[in-house]
């Protein structure tokens, strides 16, 4: 048996319909869940690069999708690290460039990325079962820019990235700033 076509139908002359828009991450307060401040990667595609891009390439990457950090993969599934905006344009490609007496375009997202081992992780199930304050003490405590978020493995399948915290996007979802005393990586 064949199934059968999906119905259809077309819009009469000048129709003005709105395209669907994500939904937009609101203000959250210290008591909001701790999961609003996530983005989720089971619902937002991650944004990648590979490790031998060039920063500029990495930099036009970013402002192309709209992001301020991308997963650093080499070989799919496997995460090896994170890039941000501020690794790009910081300290991090002029203390490279100094130490190894090279030129800015010579340098790779390899050169400054943050490896995963250096990443600070939580929990997904201890995330849902938090508020935002308690992600703020972690970044207190840490004095982090993001932070990955793993589910556990379970019988459906392997530990898996979830998602990331930004400390940016907390502080945009909160309307203040939440390290002012503390320099940012």
């Amino acid at each position: 048996m064949h199934p059968t076509a999906l119905s259809t139908f077309r819009f009469p002359e000048n129709t003005c319909i709105e395209q669907a828009q994500p939904k937009e991450q609101g203000a959250v307060t210290e008591q909001s869940p701790g999961i609003e401040v996530m983005t989720d990667l089971a619902r937002v595609k991650a944004a990648t690069i590979d490790p031998h891009t060039s920063l500029d390439k990495a930099e036009q990457a970013m402002i192309h999708q709209g992001v301020r950090s991308l997963f650093v993969v080499s070989g799919f599934p496997c995460v090896d690290g994170l890039i941000t905006l501020a690794d790009l344009v910081g300290e991090k490609p002029m203390r490279q460039i100094n130490k190894r007496n090279i030129r800015r375009q010579d340098l790779s997202v390899a050169d400054v990325m943050t490896p995963l081992a250096a990443l600070d992780a939580l929990d997904y199930n201890e995330l849902k079962a938090s508020n935002v304050g308690r992600v703020i003490a972690t970044f207190k405590k840490l004095k982090h820019s993001h932070l990955l978020v793993v589910q556990s493995a379970t019988s459906q399948g392997p530990a898996r990235i979830r998602g990331v915290i930004s400390l940016t996007q907390l502080e945009r979802q909160l309307g203040r700033s939440v390290l002012e005393a503390m320099p940012r990586p």
